[in-house]
């Protein structure tokens, strides 16, 4: 076999694999696009009680930017970044940021955790179901905690499993503001 027969079996097959891979990269963005939309719809139709009584309604928050951060009263991680979340929402408020805590625990702890440590962003009871609801945002380990942070037009931006650094949170605040 000549030289010039094994350098064009190269170029077509790396023309070949080049092509699938353009069409697998298509085929899979254009599935993502519905799935984001069902994600985000998820969210916008929930409802949540609060702690302290009344109702939460995601739908309030739309239209504005949105971290939204799920979290347990007997996760440490959790607890150790509320601080954080209520400064980022203290400092980026001006620019439209609204924090959002879903608890993932039962009322009456985190009723009682809200007493001592109060936090500076609306609370919603998400219950066990905010594990399903969080899977649905992204957090296929359902883990705690995990943040999500939406833009003005309701899509998803950024989300982190894990505690959150409130210098991780105001680069984000700054750059999605």
């Amino acid at each position: 076999m000549s030289l010039f027969s094994n350098r064009r079996r190269l170029l077509i097959a790396g023309a070949g694999t080049g092509a699938a891979a353009l069409g697998l990269g298509l085929a899979l963005r254009h599935n993502r696009e519905p799935a984001a939309a069902a994600q985000t719809e998820a969210l916008w139709s929930a409802r949540f009680d609060r702690p302290e009584g009344g109702e939460l309604i995601a739908a309030d928050f739309r239209g504005k930017p949105l971290l939204l951060n799920f979290w347990a009263t007997w996760c440490a991680p959790c607890v150790k970044e509320l601080p954080e979340l209520g400064q980022f929402q203290r400092e980026f408020a001006a620019q439209g940021w609204q924090v959002v805590g879903l608890a993932v625990d039962a009322p009456t702890p985190v009723r009682e955790f809200l007493q001592k440590i109060p936090v500076e962003f609306p609370v919603g009871m998400a219950g066990l179901t905010g594990t399903d609801l969080a899977r649905t945002l992204g957090n296929h380990q359902g883990g705690l905690p995990f943040s999500v942070a939406f833009g003005a037009n309701g899509d998803i931006l950024w989300r982190k499993l894990g505690a959150t650094t409130l210098e991780e949170l105001r680069k984000l605040g700054q750059a999605k503001a």
